[in-house]
């Protein structure tokens, strides 16, 4: 794995919840966690999870690809839905956390170029490019032993499709009422509206080649 350059997630989580006018006790109530968890993903004292990185997104009305980027304009229009809550029309996107449209990752991206986030809950996310005026989250993604998508056990949902392949480790896969055990070589896709959790019960990581679409 290249090394991480993690980006100010939690100083843009913060701008953009100030630009909408949202206090940090209502995103905490909206996304169902803590104000105090909400305040330390802010300072950069705590890594969100991949279930409430989705939720803030969702809230906030921006797409992943926002956290990788230093600023721009334009984000994907979205109805979408926080872990826990159903769906509903998300606000206007906010420009101070959007990705900027104009920029193009690639064509070739090698394994030092990358940019790389790393969440709690033992989850990594390497970008391997982007397209300019495109909302796709194409990534890496490593979950380490006892890594899940979601931290408090929950299921998450959002806007948008969902591609997976698995390229070593075994990982689990919940989705709806069914279970999945993901190996080597095995491939996954659904609408992302479907309630789902990931997780790695292994002893050695799991990686994968994922692609999710943030609009419907």
């Amino acid at each position: 794995m290249s090394p991480a350059v993690t980006p100010p997630v939690g100083a843009r989580i913060r701008q953009a919840r100030l630009t909408s006018g949202m206090s940090l006790r209502a995103l905490a109530r909206e996304i169902g966690v803590s104000a105090s968890l909400v305040s330390q993903i802010e300072n950069g004292k705590s890594q969100p999870s991949v279930s409430t990185l989705y939720a803030i997104t969702t809230v906030l009305g921006t797409s992943l690809e926002s956290l990788f980027d230093a600023g721009g304009t334009g984000a994907p229009p979205s109805a979408v839905a926080t872990p826990g809550t159903t769906a509903g029309t998300v606000p206007q996107a906010l420009a101070a956390f959007a990705a900027d449209p104009g920029r193009r990752i690639g064509p070739l991206v090698t394994p030092d170029q990358r940019q790389t986030l790393e969440l709690d809950s033992g989850v990594v996310w390497e970008r391997l490019g982007h397209l300019p005026g495109t909302y796709v989250d194409f990534l890496l993604v490593t979950y380490r032993p006892g890594g899940t998508s979601s931290s408090f056990g929950g299921l998450m949902r959002y806007a948008g499709t969902e591609y997976g392949y698995v390229i070593s480790g075994k990982l689990i896969l919940t989705l709806g009422l069914d279970e999945y055990t993901l190996r080597s070589g095995d491939a996954v896709c659904f609408e992302s509206t479907t309630p789902h959790r990931y997780r790695n019960g292994g002893e050695v990581p799991a990686t994968g080649i994922w692609v999710v679409n943030d609009c419907t």
